[in-house]
């Protein structure tokens, strides 16, 4: 047997010439993208906000914070605890936070103080995607996915079972109070009056405080009912309005995330404590131009902000065609998008799987149709659709690398406000890895030199 040759292993020999991090990577990685795009941003809004005037131990910096976060959504892996963990064992993090390691209560709270901050990178990011021609605007569609709260279902309480417990806690507090007294009387017969100065018991306490939470969810459903109820009202009849609103009996309340409802996810068809999350997604490369979240189940409420946030986005500038399922449909929604220029294709029902396609109509349009009516035969034309069908290849699929591919099922965060908030990082970093894979690379890339120093 022939002498054994291998290639020198010491895992113990030290570097004569310590290395770039960047060479730890190759170039073309997407670790090096979002470090190079990161270094373009305007971050002055989260860098300002720091005032070190008063001493005390540094923070890490702003730009190592917003690159980790990033790159963290990026991947699907937004966890701080995770991100934390990856600085010392994934060498993509150890490379964007140059070895350092900032624990994950430091990058939760960081992105606590600057979520609005970073939320608004997305329009910069969408800023980037139209410089390189990715944002052509010949069609938008506009879609919509439940996306779970970060909150159990079996946390949520429907009015009519508050009502319920309610009373249920009221009687079971006044029996413990009363069985409290009657303990206290036969204590102040054995030892004196005053000598016992002992807790409410536990179990008082917990239904007390079970029931301050109940009563305040109850108020809060009341509130909504209220304000639904005087929605679209005059001032004057508003004021004259009582306060007694009936509330639906199934109204629901979450504990845990009030801000989130039950809602039937389209795909599973299970019933989810969820928010609606919703994209506006422009047909050239599937770039997010548009992203925002609801609490309302129904997406026909959505049209107007949706389209609103985009042409804000934009600036000024709206799509050419728009295509919209069915769950968009109303008469107001076609209206609208037709004063605002856009050519609207909107689903006027769901057609049954099998259910034969009627012929596309010829000729001029008839005297007579409802606003509904003339857009179901606008979609039935050829040209309709084609334009309809382009929604299937736009929209979902950018909502499927979302969900599927980065494993955006849950939100980390809760409330409206920060799940909004949320969603806009989740959009803005889809919008990036487009960037990435049409090999875009920014000016300071190209140049061989950093542009934050």
């Amino acid at each position: 047997m022939g002498a054994q040759r291998f290639r020198e292993y010491d895992p113990n020999q030290d570097f004569l010439f310590p290395p770039t991090l960047r060479e730890w990577l190759p170039s073309a990685h997407l670790a090096n993208f979002v470090s190079d795009v990161v270094d373009t941003l305007d971050l002055s809004e989260i860098i300002n906000a720091y005032d070190n005037s008063q001493g005390g131990q540094a923070p890490f910096h702003p730009v190592l914070m917003v690159k980790l976060i990033l790159y963290a959504y990026c991947i699907g892996a937004p966890s701080s605890r995770r991100i934390e963990k990856s600085t010392y064992e994934v060498i993509p993090f150890r490379v964007l936070s140059a070895n350092q390691h900032p624990d994950h209560d430091t990058i939760s709270e960081f992105r606590r103080l600057h979520l609005a901050a970073l939320s608004r990178i997305f329009l910069q990011v969408l800023r980037l995607c139209q410089k390189a021609g990715l944002v052509k605007l010949g069609h938008v569609a506009l879609d919509g996915t439940k996306v779970k709260a970060n909150a159990s279902k079996h946390k949520a309480m429907s009015y009519e079972r508050m009502q319920k417990k309610t009373d249920e806690l009221e009687a079971e507090i006044g029996r413990l109070l009363a069985e409290a007294e009657a303990v206290d009387a036969a204590e102040d017969v054995r030892y004196g009056k005053g000598k016992r100065g002992d807790e409410l018991p536990e179990e008082l306490r917990y239904r007390e405080r079970r029931l301050k939470k109940i009563q305040e969810a109850k108020q809060a459903l009341e509130a909504e009912a209220r304000q639904e109820a005087l929605a679209g009202q005059p001032a004057a009849d508003q004021a004259k309005a009582g306060n007694e609103v009936a509330v639906k009996p199934k109204a629901q309340r979450n504990f845990t995330d009030p801000d989130s409802r039950i809602m039937r996810d389209g795909a599973s068809k299970a019933f989810e404590q969820a928010y609606n999350g919703q994209v506006a997604v422009d047909a050239a490369y599937q770039v997010i131009v548009a992203a925002g979240v609801t609490q309302q189940c129904n997406d026909k409420q959505q049209v107007e902000p949706m389209v609103e946030r985009m042409q804000a986005n934009l600036g000024g500038l709206s799509p050419r065609q728009m295509s919209l399922d069915n769950g968009y449909y109303s008469d107001e929604n076609v209206e609208f998008l037709r004063r605002a220029g856009i050519d609207a294709y909107i689903a006027t029902g769901r057609r049954k799987h099998g259910e034969a396609v009627l012929p596309a109509p010829r000729g001029r349009i008839p005297k007579g149709l409802s606003v509904k009516e003339r857009m179901a035969r606008k979609l039935r034309t050829v040209k309709g659709r084609c334009a309809y069908a382009k929604r299937k290849e736009i929209a979902e699929p950018a909502i499927g690398q979302v969900k599927e591919v980065r494993g955006f099922r849950r939100f980390l965060l809760r409330g409206l406000g920060k799940v909004d908030a949320e969603w806009s990082i989740i959009c803005l970093t889809h919008n990036l890895l487009k960037l990435f894979r049409w090999s875009w690379q920014p000016a300071c890339a190209r140049a061989g030199t950093p542009a934050f120093a």
